[in-house]
């Protein structure tokens, strides 16, 4: 039915999880920064101003790349601030181990098996989100949020006044690169703002001169120089593409003495800017005084990249775990998240709930006291975020058809990187099943299964799929529930 149905339908008829005029207790709580009972009531829950969102979504940065996960070589002091600060999640997933499905999960709620987008563009027109689609952008928009997108968009053509232009699908304003392919290139030469295709000027030796991190540093910094501490909230979605290959970070302070590679340094640096980048947003709503009427969540889209000749062993990058990017072992999907909102959430606290990015719609949608639509698989984390708990998913669920396979990715998967994978998680089981090639609908028996039990085995070492073949036949069972058929891609 996800796939069939116009999700704007359910987005109007949705109010049933949340009226507009006032949300839950716990919701109440975060949203005013305490607890007290006198906030129960329906005349305190309209008083209360929504909270600022900024959502930070990094660029293939790996589980164990911060340093409040386990990192030792690349420093991350501000990030690592806000982890000691707010909370911090051993368990969260991306949405799919590469960029446009998990960007396209994470603002519409949905996993890969009901998505829109399920794959990187492979040769011709790529899949994108749409006018069937909502994404928590548009949710805010209704409730009067000033809203902004600013970096890697990563869908459809690069042409304005089209459904899939951020402005089309919530972005009042957006500043960055639409397209998938063109995110690629940080000296680009030209950016989009808005409708808007803008000329990057050339340096001093008429070359491409303009990193284009820093151009999205700076216009992340005047939107919030603009909203911050003003009569309506805000929604910043910022994704910077760092640490994503080519990694050339000229400036590499810090790491210019390292023994290590150019790539080495240059991906180092990257994610440095990326933590110099929330740093100097958290000052800035700290200047204004509104870090404590703001929720702020940082992430990554998929696992660690080993293109461009970056080593992500160097850095163990994917914090011990099996994979990298494009694997949906634990190394290609399981990712940092931290969630920081002074006076509301719990300094130093943390959560192992399995918590995939397809939460953030409803919780942010909830948090703004905005609809939460009735179709989407995302669970809203509001009771997490206050101190209590958040409904487990029943499972969850994960497909990969990538058109490129790298070294790293390819030896984690036995050299099957070209073959359609999928992944189910339910409770501490993981199932892992590889089809002998692109085509998902062969016969179950033509499959390859894997089976782990995450709580002894997070490493994904010991296949002890022989051993529980019930497990199997349920987790496959699960994979065939959470498919429906995409719509096809038009030209």
């Amino acid at each position: 039915m996800h796939a069939t149905t116009s999700r704007r339908k359910f987005v109007a008829a949705a109010g049933a999880a949340l009226g507009l005029a006032g949300a839950t207790a716990a919701v109440t709580a975060i949203a005013a920064g305490t607890d007290d009972e006198s906030s129960d009531s329906p005349s305190a829950e309209a008083s209360v101003r929504p909270p600022n969102v900024i959502v930070v979504l990094a660029d293939d940065l790996g589980y164990g790349e911060l340093g409040s996960y386990g990192q030792r070589l690349i420093t991350t002091p501000r990030l690592d601030e806000l982890a000691a600060e707010g909370m911090r999640f051993t368990q969260a997933y991306a949405p799919a181990p590469v960029c446009a499905p998990s960007r396209c999960s994470l603002l519409t709620g949905l996993h890969s098996g009901h998505a829109a987008v399920r794959t990187n563009p492979f040769q011709g027109p790529q899949a994108s989100i749409g006018d069937d689609d909502t994404t928590f952008a548009e949710l805010l928009r209704e409730r009067g949020y000033r809203t902004a997108c600013v970096g890697k968009w990563g869908f459809g053509p690069e042409e304005p006044h089209q459904p899939s232009h951020p402005n089309s699908r919530g972005f009042e304003e957006f500043y960055g690169y639409i397209a998938h392919g063109a995110a690629h290139d940080y000296h680009p030469d030209a950016l989009w703002h808005n409708a808007e295709r803008v000329a990057l000027p050339a340096n001093a030796n008429g070359r491409r001169g303009t990193y284009a991190p820093d151009l999205f540093h700076e216009r992340a910094l005047d939107f919030l120089e603009r909203h911050a501490g003003g009569d309506d909230p805000f929604l910043l979605y910022f994704a910077p593409n760092v640490p994503h290959a080519p990694s050339r970070r000229l400036e590499q302070a810090g790491y210019a003495t390292r023994p290590w590679t150019q790539a080495n340094k240059g991906h180092a640096a990257q994610v440095s800017h990326l933590d110099a980048s929330v740093g100097a947003m958290v000052d800035l709503l700290r200047a204004k005084g509104a870090d404590r009427d703001t929720i702020l969540l940082v992430s990554s889209d998929n696992g660690p990249h080993d293109e461009g000749r970056v080593d992500p062993a160097r850095f163990a990058a994917a914090g011990g775990l099996r994979g990298n990017k494009r694997n949906l072992y634990e190394g290609g999907i399981r990712v940092p998240l931290i969630a920081w909102a002074p006076g509301r959430i719990e300094p130093g606290s943390e959560t192992d709930r399995a918590t995939p990015l397809t939460d953030v719609l409803p919780t942010v949608a909830e948090l703004a006291g905005a609809r939460v639509p009735g179709n989407i698989d995302g669970v809203s984390l509001t009771g997490l975020l206050g101190g209590g708990d958040a409904r487990p998913h029943r499972y969850l669920y994960w497909y990969r058809n990538d058109p490129h396979a790298t070294r790293h990715s390819q030896r984690a998967d036995h050299g099957r990187g070209l073959q359609v994978c999928e992944a189910v998680r339910q409770g501490d089981w993981k199932l892992v099943r590889f089809a002998p090639g692109r085509d998902r609908s062969v016969p179950d028996a033509r499959w390859q299964v894997e089976l782990y039990n995450l709580r002894t085995d997070p490493g994904e070492r010991h296949d002890v799929a022989a051993r529980h073949p019930r497990i199997v036949a349920r987790l496959v069972n699960l994979a065939h529930d959470a498919w429906v058929e995409p719509q096809p891609v038009r030209a």
